[in-house]
């Protein structure tokens, strides 16, 4: 009989290994950067050990956008926590969705994207979180179009 919480055969230092509660005034600013936004790290592996996922905050500043970039084979997920997001992705940017405090944004591996605060007065702050350890950010040139496409979310389990 196998249990996955038997430790007999060898003990788990569970207070160096257990929670690690990282307070949010000691993120650390030292992270792939792109133009427009300022990243700061909270979990990945140099700070906790962390093998699959990244976790941080970005701030992008009011009437402020950020340089067309992507995540290589990352996955991503952005938490608007404060003001209003446009996001653009598209090989020339042409498509936007925006996102306000509350809303989840869900990034594809590769998606060339684009966030910008849709405020003109207040600053866009949100939480990031990558299915990898470490941060990858591909900084890409892209010429976008003039006038993007709107796309909305259809939750595909819950149709109306």
């Amino acid at each position: 009989m196998s249990h996955d919480h038997d430790h007999d055969h060898h003990h788990i230092d569970w207070k160096e290994h257990g929670v690690k509660v990282i307070p949010g005034d000691r993120l650390d600013p030292n992270t792939a950067q792109t133009p427009g936004m300022h990243r700061e790290a909270a979990i990945n592996l140099a700070r906790v050990g962390a093998q699959k996922i990244w976790a941080g905050t970005v701030k992008i500043y009011p009437n402020a956008k950020t340089g067309a970039h992507h995540h290589g084979e990352l996955e991503s997920v952005i938490y608007i926590v404060k003001g209003r997001a446009r996001m653009r992705w598209g090989e020339h940017l042409e498509y936007v969705a925006e996102a306000g405090p509350g809303d989840f944004i869900f990034v594809p591996p590769f998606v060339p994207h684009q966030e910008i605060n849709a405020s003109t007065d207040e600053p866009l702050e949100c939480v990031l979180v990558r299915s990898d350890n470490e941060a990858v950010v591909v900084n890409l040139d892209i010429e976008p179009v003039e006038k993007p496409q709107e796309v909305l979310w259809i939750d595909p389990i819950h149709r109306h």
